[in-house]
């Protein structure tokens, strides 16, 4: 089976190629080339205002590009009518820098809210799934958790609230919006370690927007870099550190978290 870029290769869930947007004389993505490695830990750095968001909305079909393609599982996505895009739409999930839950719902109904905006699913089977979730992510040793609110909940729990909301209609893409901005050091190593579990017990994908150099190196299979529109250096956290571009030096090195010039 071919996808306009050659045989296609079940290593790459996502293959994107010469992708370009403009807003106005905004040229904010300038000729993307990136692949996205299926059932790893995929992650995308960059200064603001580099194009980590717009490429993402790309991911999910919110936006179309001037130019270029995306391949999902081989299939362009770019120009398909609104039915089709639906269709491609439920491979992903999405788990919001802040969560971005419900305040007014609780915890169950945070969660299974996808189900019941799509489906009609019968409630035992909806229940069913969401606790599967609570327990699987430990949120089920929390003490009345399924009654809890937002404003209850400390920023970690309400993080892996909306991992469960993301995943409770078993996407085979996960997308992450900074997942560790505004926590303390302790909650950040949690979400590292929920991530790539959630990747190995799920067996998704997971595309990473971070800022977060620490994280970045800990838990990314592949990193990749955006600068001014467009994919500077990419590969494994080895890789990276073993010939950095000057680039994603100035853009690391002050993390302090990873040294360069090491093979491993």
């Amino acid at each position: 089976m071919t996808n306009g870029i050659g045989t296609r290769d079940e290593r790459w869930q996502i293959q994107i190629r010469g992708l370009c947007k403009s807003f106005g004389s905004q040229q904010v993505l300038r000729g993307i080339d990136l692949d996205f490695e299926r059932g790893k830990t995929n992650i995308v750095i960059g200064g603001s205002g580099q194009g980590k968001s717009v490429l993402m909305k790309h991911l999910m079909g919110l936006l179309q590009p001037d130019s270029g393609h995306i391949y999902v599982d081989g299939e362009d996505i770019v120009g398909l009518d609104e039915v089709a895009i639906a269709k491609v739409q439920r491979k992903f999930g999405m788990v919001f820098q802040y969560a971005a839950l419900f305040d007014s719902l609780n915890v169950v109904e945070n969660i299974a809210f996808p189900l019941i905006e799509r489906y009609r699913l019968p409630k035992s089977e909806i229940m069913e799934r969401v606790r599967d979730l609570l327990r699987r992510l430990d949120l089920d040793h929390v003490p009345g958790v399924e009654e809890k609110f937002p404003a209850e909940l400390s920023g970690g729990m309400r993080k892996r609230v909306g991992l469960a909301r993301a995943l409770v209609d078993r996407p085979q893409i996960l997308l992450y919006d900074e997942p560790t901005t505004g926590l303390d050091p302790i909650a950040t190593q949690n979400v590292d370690e929920m991530i790539r579990r959630t990747a190995d017990d799920f067996g998704v994908t997971s595309v990473v927007i971070s800022h977060d150099m620490a994280s970045t190196f800990r838990i990314g299979d592949r990193i990749a870099m955006l600068y001014d529109g467009t994919i500077i250096a990419c590969g494994t956290p080895a890789e990276l550190l073993a010939a950095p571009d000057p680039r994603l030096r100035e853009f690391v090195e002050p993390s302090g978290a990873v040294k360069f010039g090491a093979s491993s």
